[in-house]
């Protein structure tokens, strides 16, 4: 339990922030989720388009502080390089 007000508003500030951050990396596993399945599916098309919607999901979440800079770059090259070797 916390001693002073400051304190307090801290926790409350954290249990929201801690929500906020939850759903937008819900957001990103999603994005990765879906190019992973086209991927899956032979579907260059529909990843290349999963892809163009992921990418600014994890540099938004890198942004915001959910995920490190050099851990959102590396997803999205392996998910770019994963797409390439696809057959058109």
């Amino acid at each position: 339990m916390q001693a002073h007000p400051s304190a307090e508003k801290r926790a409350r500030q954290t249990i929201k922030r801690t929500a906020v951050n939850k759903n937008r990396r819900s957001q990103i596993r999603s994005a990765i989720r879906k190019v992973e399945e086209a991927i899956a599916a032979g579907d260059k098309t529909a990843a290349t388009a999963a892809l163009k919607l992921a990418e600014p999901a994890l540099m938004r979440g890198v942004s915001k502080g959910v995920i490190h800079k050099n851990t959102g770059s590396r997803k999205v090259s392996r998910l770019a390089a994963r797409l390439k070797t696809l057959k058109g």
